[in-house]
């Protein structure tokens, strides 16, 4: 399907500058914005292209690379250091609308919504407002999920207006009732077509579907009310994007790569991407090779813990194999889950569009499993800033792993549910079914090993399976860290992060081809072969038995289950608003 060309998004967006004045200073707080004239919302709103130009402004609310960046703080992979989040070290912000606490894009979206309707087209006036509500939702969707009870505003704010202006927090309820009133308004009206870089129906049907599967196993984990109708919504919504029939998995290429070619193709396609960010050489680049790829930047690598999630081909646990504590890295790449050497660089790793395997390079990643998921072809695009191939943001394979943990969670999953779903993802990679009743006969010791607050009950095994996919799936797509806070597992930011085994100093054969690759050292690397391509300083990056054992490249931080599940609120806001209260613990 078509992108958004370059060219006339610019002209759309020149037509907003007859708003300037009305958007000046966006991003400042809320209480800082005078509201908007009426003689300007007379001249502008008058036709649909109106419409349309506003609402292109809205989509800068998107995330770009950094969901690729944000699994980097959680325990599925590490960069060069932990980040605030992982270590404890989170701070109250003190100036007013930082930390996340910003409200300039709800003002333009309310001034819209105020307006929208002097325009005289049906069908333009349903589709865009529609879009407003989708974002609007998506707005407090974040706000909810970093600061818990937010205040809710439908309308743009009077500077006269102290009451509105210094209000309390409203309540969760009538937040996340507002959010899914917005979210089913948008499904509602706007058009099911299929758009890579614009919102449509489908769109708002998979942003319902995670808001409710994220509110209702919040709920749920955490003790509070009311969750059964969210993951009875996020199921719907999910099913009904699966039964339009519009997006099936992207399986060009095979089990081997269609995985792999997925994120690093330049252009995406509709098959299975249901939004992207679009970027295109010589217009819009980014940096996201020259990040996985430079030794002074990310250094982004996959944890051990992550490597050990991954299946064999037999569809058995890894961890069950004897002496899988111990095994080194060409043996405990063979016979996985395709997925595993599709996102990490692999014994025989060739980047995308080559065939050629890349020499071993354990210097841009900290924990030796080297991330290439998103990674385009070697190039000019691995230089700063030269990245253009696009960035997804929602796609179908989301849908199928809600769906089945909605329904697990609820405790009506089916055998059937899982082949519509859960293995369908398996037979991308060639992987066995999941079958429900084995694994709830036997839940896997090592997956419960790592959530703590997985009730015992008749769907325990299978809810563990499913959060074993989901991790393997969407992995360096931003969404572990909100997935650790909805489960209430916070406390594995507490745990050490460890990376490749070696069993003594030394040199390693990393992929089987009679040569050397990695050399291990204790500062001395007089004994290296001439043909390594990467060295290990265990005085930089130690052992955990010394002289052998896993990288031991962070010993765990500090998690305060009675405060970090959210984020404070900047000081400066309190004291402007002595109505608002400061989350606990902070």
């Amino acid at each position: 399907m078509k992108k958004i060309d370059i060219k006339s998004r610019i002209i759309q967006m020149s037509a907003v500058v007859i708003l300037t004045f009305i958007m000046a200073g966006c991003e400042a707080d809320i209480l800082e914005q005078s509201p908007g004239d009426a003689v300007t919302s007379d001249e502008f709103f008058n036709t649909g292209a109106d419409l349309k130009a506003y609402t292109n402004d809205l989509y800068a609310m998107l995330p770009t690379t950094s969901v690729y960046m944000d699994d980097s703080h959680s325990d599925n992979i590490l960069g060069v250091s932990a980040g605030d989040r992982l270590r404890g070290t989170r701070i109250v912000p003190t100036d007013r609308g930082s930390g996340g606490w910003s409200w300039g894009y709800l003002r333009r979206i309310n001034y819209f919504l105020e307006n929208y309707d002097r325009v005289d087209d049906e069908e333009a006036t349903a589709q865009y407002s529609g879009i407003a509500r989708f974002f609007r939702a998506y707005f407090y969707f974040e706000k909810v999920q970093r600061f818990g009870d937010v205040p809710w505003y439908s309308e743009v704010i009077d500077l006269e207006d102290e009451e509105l202006l210094y209000k309390a927090r409203d309540s969760r309820e009538l937040v996340m009732d507002s959010i899914m009133a917005d979210i089913d308004y948008a499904i509602e009206n706007i058009p099911a077509e299929k758009e890579l870089n614009r919102i449509t129906k489908y769109t708002a049907l998979i942003l319902k579907a995670r808001i409710a599967l994220f509110e209702g196993t919040f709920r749920k984990y955490h003790g509070m009310e009311d969750y059964v109708r969210f993951l009875e919504e996020s199921s719907s919504a999910a099913k009904e994007l699966m039964d339009s029939g519009a997006y099936s998995l992207y399986t060009a290429g095979g089990e081997e790569q269609a995985y792999l070619d997925l994120f690093a193709m330049e252009n995406q396609n509709t098959t299975e991407t249901i939004l992207a960010v679009d970027f295109e050489f010589g217009l819009r680049t980014h940096d996201l090779a020259y990040r996985m790829t430079a030794p002074t930047q990310g250094r982004w690598g996959l944890t051990k813990e992550l490597v050990n999630s991954y299946l064999m081909t037999d569809g058995t646990p890894f961890t069950d194999q004897s002496g899988y504590e111990t095994m080194e890295f060409y043996e405990e790449m063979q016979n996985r889950d395709p997925r595993l050497t599709q996102t990490t660089a692999g014994p025989d790793f060739a980047t995308f569009g080559s065939q050629d395997p890349e020499p071993v390079n354990l210097d841009i990643t900290r924990t030796g499993y080297r991330v290439i998921k998103g990674l385009p072809p070697k190039g000019p695009q691995w230089g700063s800033g030269g990245s253009f191939n696009d960035v997804i943001l929602f796609r179908y394979a989301e849908a199928l792993l809600i769906y089945a943990e909605a329904k697990a969670e609820l405790g009506t999953l089916t055998q059937g549910d899982l082949d519509n779903s859960i293995n369908k993802l398996r037979d991308r990679v060639g992987l066995p079914h999941l079958n429900m009743a084995e694994a709830n006969a036997n839940p896997d010791p090592f997956q419960e090993s790592l959530y703590d607050n997985v009730e015992q009950g008749a769907n325990k095994g299978v809810i563990l399976e499913i959060r074993r996919e989901r991790r393997v799936e969407l992995v360096n797509e931003g969404l572990r860290w909100d997935d650790l806070m909805r489960w209430k597992e916070g406390k594995k930011v507490e745990e050490p992060i460890e990376g490749i085994y070696f069993s003594e100093l030394g040199a390693y054969d990393f992929n089987n081809d009679g040569r050397f690759d990695v050399y291990v050292h204790d500062g001395d690397t007089s004994g290296a072969p001439d043909e390594v391509t990467s060295t290990i300083n265990t005085n930089e990056r130690p052992l955990t038995e010394g002289t052998s054992g896993n990288l031991l490249l962070f010993e765990g931080g500090s998690f305060d289950e009675t405060r970090d599940y959210y984020y404070p609120i900047p000081m400066e806001d309190l004291e402007l608003n002595e109505n608002l209260e400061q989350n606990p613990g902070w």
